[in-house]
């Protein structure tokens, strides 16, 4: 056989596009040429694969080898080719049973020993395998990774001599269907109930929680801020399984973290420092990789001292806030990845932090005040939902036992998800993602809480994005409640949430 044709993924953004390896032996000079946009991690898999045949007492083709990676248009990055590439090799050299490779698809990046080594992005390349009705090959570290792919038949190997008697027919690579037996854990957060005092900053964190809402943190140094913020992904409901896919597939194309399987139902928790970039935030690259915001999706971005941040970075967040995605442009390529996280920011309330403190500590001047502040903008602060006080706690009540009645995460969590329940039932889709028809239909007030709101929007000078964030809180203070209508409590409620709107600070 003089040509050889196989089935591979690339990798853009968390997809997996379809690439067709074919091999092509002719008469000439001894040659190898490889076409189809490959970049020099590609280019280089020539060697590779030539010192992976030899080693495994394979016979390298004389004449000129062409490799053709289709479509021509699609760039082609890292060392998952090598193995295609070389079963091409010796599919088209006769060396090699080629009849049934059509029902595979190949992965894997080929020491020069012929051993098959892991890369990464391997989750979207299961699911489009599995979309596809094929079986994927792939080295035995991604197995489980791939595992978490349900209704997919998986063939790890550990050597390309290994896939290659499987091919032949000689010894069979032991197939594993993933699915059936779950590689996950129960995740472990921590308890809310560590918690001091604080119960309005922690009726906050339910209520955010319960719609999906962004938080704002304000208070002194040390008054439990980053304690907050830590305990809400375990205040949120279980992923399904889709959303825990969607995650997972964005960690694995993520060159930042080790994925780890046994984590992919855990919500995410970012938490990235103030000095991060803007590529670092929202991603990008010569070849777009997920930022910190992507990496956040269906979990918490939480970020601290957030007038800290440079405020060019920080107005990146506002598309995907709203949008739930980022779209990553460069001059070859583009990417969109998704990015509907939950934002939880902490800050002081003045430079030195203790702006009301009963210490007395505060020398801020006003210009000094305003500056600090000043760097956060108008448009940011109007997209997060609620803005809350954490005030220092009096000593007396840091130590000793827990007082009776204090809630613990898995009483809070099951209030959260009944509430979540409700919106999944109204309109399949948490509070905080309400169009304005939609809000409309869901949050309609009576003519008490028209008249409250008209009141607010005058003394408050809110904007219409401030206006419906306080309806859409408002319905999910409701839901808590199991109401069926907003009544004059949960808007006033809801309108208290919104403190900096109020022009003061503790």
């Amino acid at each position: 056989m003089a040509l050889c044709i196989l089935h591979s993924r690339a990798r853009v953004g968390i997809h997996a596009p379809a690439v067709t390896v074919e091999v092509h032996l002719s008469s000439g000079l001894p040659a190898l040429s490889m076409v189809g946009l490959p970049e020099l991690a590609v280019k280089e898999s020539k060697d590779r694969v030539r010192g992976a045949l030899l080693n495994g007492r394979f016979r390298f083709p004389d004449g000129r080898v062409t490799i053709n990676l289709a479509p021509a248009d699609l760039p082609k990055e890292g060392g998952r080719f090598d193995l295609p590439i070389a079963l091409g090799i010796l599919g088209a050299s006769d060396q090699l049973a080629a009849n049934a490779l059509d029902r595979y698809e190949f992965i894997g990046e080929l020491a020069l020993s012929g051993a098959l080594r892991p890369v990464n992005g391997v989750l979207p390349v299961a699911v489009a395998a599995r979309d596809a009705g094929r079986e994927l090959i792939l080295p035995r570290e991604n197995a489980a990774e791939a595992a978490l792919v349900s209704g997919l038949l998986l063939r790890p190997a550990g050597h390309l001599m290994a896939v290659c008697e499987h091919l032949n027919g000689t010894s069979l690579l032991p197939a594993f269907v993933s699915g059936d037996q779950p590689v996950w854990h129960d995740p472990e957060y921590p308890d809310l109930a560590e918690v001091r005092g604080q119960e309005h900053a922690k009726r906050a964190l339910e209520i955010a929680a319960a719609g999906a809402h962004s938080l704002l943190l304000i208070g002194p140094p040390g008054t439990g801020k980053s304690m907050l913020a830590n305990r809400l992904p375990g205040l949120l409901p279980p992923l399904t399984e889709s959303e825990a896919l969607e995650t997972a597939a964005i960690r694995s194309v993520s060159d930042r973290d080790l994925f780890e399987p046994a984590r992919w139902r855990e919500r995410p928790f970012r938490s990235p420092h103030h000095t991060a970039s803007g590529v670092a935030l929202v991603g990008g690259g010569s070849n777009p990789r997920p930022g910190e915001i992507s990496l956040a999706h269906q979990g918490v971005l939480f970020l601290d001292e957030l007038p800290e941040y440079d405020r060019k970075v920080l107005e990146v967040l506002r598309e995907p806030l709203e949008s739930g995605h980022i779209d990553i442009s460069r001059a070859a390529r583009q990417a969109r990845f998704p990015a509907r996280f939950q934002l939880v920011a902490a800050m002081n309330p003045c430079p030195c932090g203790y702006l009301g403190d009963s210490s007395g500590r505060c020398h801020c001047t006003v210009d000094q005040i305003a500056r600090y502040r000043g760097r956060l903008s108008g448009p940011l602060l109007d997209r997060i939902d609620m803005h809350v006080e954490v005030p220092r706690l009096d000593v007396s009540r840091l130590g000793g036992s827990l007082p009776s009645g204090t809630e613990t995460t898995a009483l809070v969590r099951a209030r959260v998800a009944a509430a979540r329940a409700s919106q999944q039932n109204r309109a399949n889709k948490p509070n905080n993602a309400l169009s304005p028809s939609e809000i409309d239909r869901d949050c309609a007030l009576d003519t008490a809480g028209r008249r409250l709101m008209e009141q607010a929007l005058t003394r408050l000078a809110l904007s219409a994005r401030a206006y419906h964030r306080i309806l859409k809180v408002a319905r999910t203070i409701a839901d808590l409640e199991n109401a069926p209508a907003i009544d004059i409590a949960h808007l006033s409620e809801a309108i208290g949430y919104r403190r900096l709107d109020r022009g003061s600070v503790i």
